[in-house]
């Protein structure tokens, strides 16, 4: 199954995060990525990191934010907002990249992705 990691994942490796690290040197194949967390990295990187972060974001595949995605990200936000829970914009159209490709999606942050029909790993 293919792989894409969220933000967290990323932040985990360039702080040097020993479990993270571990798990992602593990990875044999380039992870996908979303647009979303380019974006997310870039805007927080610290300029000590910004060698290692363009490295990394080199050697991920990054899954572009289309239409379907959009689609996928807004039904997921209605449903949970008529059961009076507010995801984020960001994090469901992370997920809905994850999604649509078939992809688990690896997270420290388990409670930002609770959508049943996503395949999810918490990677501390």
């Amino acid at each position: 199954m293919a792989l894409l990691v969220d933000t967290t994942v990323l932040v985990g490796v360039l702080r040097n995060h020993k479990p993270t690290v571990a798990r992602f040197d593990a990875v044999r194949d380039p992870p996908f990525i979303s647009a979303i967390t380019v974006e997310e990295i870039l805007r927080g990187v610290r300029p000590h990191e910004q060698d290692a972060a363009e490295a990394l974001l080199a050697w991920t595949i990054v899954a572009d934010v289309g239409e379907q995605e959009a689609r996928q990200a807004a039904a997921w936000r209605q449903d949970y907002a008529s059961r009076g829970r507010t995801l984020p914009q960001a994090d469901t159209l992370i997920a809905a990249c994850a999604h649509r490709r078939g992809a688990t999606l690896a997270t420290a942050n388990l409670k930002d992705f609770p959508m049943e029909d996503l395949h999810v790993e918490h990677w501390p």
